[in-house]
């Protein structure tokens, strides 16, 4: 329960506010890819999750584009960015 309560305030933070360098999309499908913006930068990808930067907007064009669950990557606390995602932030 207390990790259900976890990702649910996380995935509403991400939601709710643009404070996270990056978003995570859990599992993401070919869906999800097909209908990012030509404009989206991603930091990484892997068959379990896509790390994109974020934007104010971001979480909102995710679902859109049929993310399941977002969640903020780069905030203490919450999924870290390796050394090579920080620089591509800049």
């Amino acid at each position: 329960i207390v990790l259900m309560g976890w990702v649910a305030v996380m995935a509403l933070v991400m939601r709710f506010s643009a404070v996270a360098p990056a978003a995570v999309v859990v599992l993401p499908t070919a869906d999800v890819m097909s209908e990012l913006p030509a404009d989206t930068a991603i930091l990484g990808m892997s068959r379990w999750a896509l790390t994109v930067k974020n934007t104010p907007d971001m979480a909102a064009i995710l679902y859109d584009a049929g993310a399941i669950l977002v969640l903020p990557a780069g905030l203490t606390g919450c999924l870290p960015l390796t050394k090579a995602q920080k620089a591509r932030l800049g």
